[in-house]
């Protein structure tokens, strides 16, 4: 027979009664494992361990499931940190809330039947919309539609769900940002008029985050993939040879992002600047060398 605390475990570490009845614990079992305390009864048919989230308790204690950027965050999507204590709640279309000591819970109603432990994606995405700024929940949305955690089904749900001023941000949604920060960026130069490429392959270069302009490289270095001697080297060489074929390549990382955006900005417009110039120097030379072999066999035909 297979212990309560061990089922808990294998199911996410929180399970309504009834759930663990179905694998064979009788609530006999239940009972006497809870006054054991190998696990905690959260309220009427609901069951945890020791270990789980407070949050997802809470949220369980309340009467739905953990939502909104914790639950996000626990399925692995980017989303920026917080320090947010407060415990998001999904109870579903029409679920009730369970009165708990201590109660700061913010309560999410939406379509669907909420149960316990975690959201799914779809839920605490259309959740965050109404708590997170917009580029925040731009960027958790297309993480999770990166990670593939988002099917077509889910997105016409959240399109559905969502006000139609979202519309403009789902429209503009990729699947290929690779991270939060991407996303991001990516997001405010749009909002300045700025077009970019994104995740272009340049040959002797490889991969590259953004093109604008068709001659600036945007690089987002996030942490984990631009750490240590070796990535910086492997950095370095990359920039030396996009610099051969005519480029200018930028590089931003969390902390300019986020915290001294205008410094970003302003390298960006000046880079589009300088790579427009010369684009335009080149074509006024074509002009005057076409002009000029024009000239010469105009006189040509006259000598």
């Amino acid at each position: 027979m297979i212990e309560p605390a061990e089922l808990l475990h294998v199911l996410g570490g929180i399970a309504r009664g009834r759930h663990l009845q179905q694998f064979g614990s009788t609530r006999a079992q239940l009972s006497v494992a809870a006054r054991a305390g190998t696990i905690n009864r959260v309220r009427q048919g609901v069951y945890a361990l020791a270990t789980t989230d407070p949050k997802v308790v809470a949220a369980a204690a309340h009467g739905g499931s953990l939502t909104c950027a914790d639950a996000l965050r626990a399925h692995g999507v980017w989303v920026l940190p917080s320090v947010d204590a407060i415990v998001h709640v999904w109870l579903g279309g029409s679920g009730r809330r369970h009165p708990h000591t201590p109660c700061e819970c913010i309560p999410h109603h939406s379509p669907g039947t909420a149960g316990v432990g975690l959201a799914p994606v779809a839920s605490a995405l259309v959740h965050a919309y109404r708590c997170l700024d917009q580029e925040a929940f731009f960027a958790a949305y297309e993480s999770a539609w990166n990670l593939r955690l988002l099917s077509a089904h889910d997105r016409k749900r959240i399109r559905r769900e969502l006000p139609k001023s979202a519309h403009r941000l789902l429209d503009l949604a990729r699947p290929d940002a690779e991270s939060g920060l991407e996303s991001i960026l990516r997001l405010r130069l749009h909002l300045l008029g700025i077009h970019l490429d994104c995740q272009v392959v340049i040959e002797g270069v490889g991969r590259v985050d953004f093109v604008a302009a068709r001659r600036v490289i945007i690089e987002v270095d996030g942490r984990l993939n631009h750490e240590g001697p070796e990535m910086r080297h492997k950095d370095l060489t990359r920039d030396a040879a996009a610099s051969r074929l005519g480029f200018e390549t930028l590089r931003f990382d969390y902390a300019m992002i986020m915290h001294d955006w205008d410094a970003v900005a302003r390298a960006v417009i000046a880079a589009i600047a300088r790579a427009r110039g010369r684009a335009d120097d080149v074509s006024h030379k074509r002009r005057s060398r076409k002009q000029m072999h024009a000239q010469i066999a105009h006189l040509g035909m006259h000598l």
